[in-house]
């Protein structure tokens, strides 16, 4: 959010908690918004429960409806962590060359693939040739996780489809010092 919706929004806060309040309070949410403060450069809204999606959308919205700069609202989330996973299966080099596989080629695979839906990458994937004599990659991606990891748990184990070839996603304890 730009300096002057921060500003503009933290003049009313208190009218925006009775509103925030009203509105969680109608869709009969057990959530109340306790106070709103300034970040470095975010607002944050404290709560006296963990926000469900619902609370957070409808927080959003009751946001998004007092004259601020839409396209500088960013979305409300629930505190996130890393966590680490690797894919097995995808080829080092691409097909019919002698050229490794790059980060923007994994992550149009990513894209494309419907189990990677809302999926945010935390850093730049690591890849690494299982041996010498072997074509097989190793790709360990970081992403951004809610703290209860239930996008980890819904990938671990799975497969996907590139080409001819079968790639599995496994949980990793570490991210090999991948800033």
């Amino acid at each position: 959010m730009n300096i002057k919706n921060r500003n503009c929004f933290m003049k009313e806060s208190s009218a925006h908690v009775y509103n925030i309040n009203r509105v969680l309070k109608n869709i009969k949410s057990e959530i109340v918004v306790n106070f709103i403060h300034l970040d470095n450069k975010d607002i944050i809204i404290t709560t006296n429960k963990v926000a469900s999606m619902l609370d957070l959308q409808t927080i959003k919205i009751c946001i998004k409806n007092n004259n601020i700069e839409l396209n500088h609202v960013e979305v409300p989330r629930l505190p996130q962590s890393k966590s680490y996973l690797k894919i097995i299966g995808i080829p080092f080099f691409l097909e019919d060359t002698n050229t490794p596989i790059s980060s923007n080629v994994v992550k149009k695979i990513i894209k494309k693939n419907h189990i990677f839906n809302d999926i945010i990458l935390a850093s730049r994937l690591k890849f690494i040739n299982i041996s010498p004599k072997s074509d097989m990659s190793i790709i360990w991606i970081n992403i951004w996780d809610v703290q209860s990891s239930s996008k980890t748990k819904g990938l671990i184990n799975r497969c996907f489809n590139i080409r001819s070839f079968i790639a599995t996603i496994h949980g990793a304890n570490m991210n090999l010092g991948i800033p």
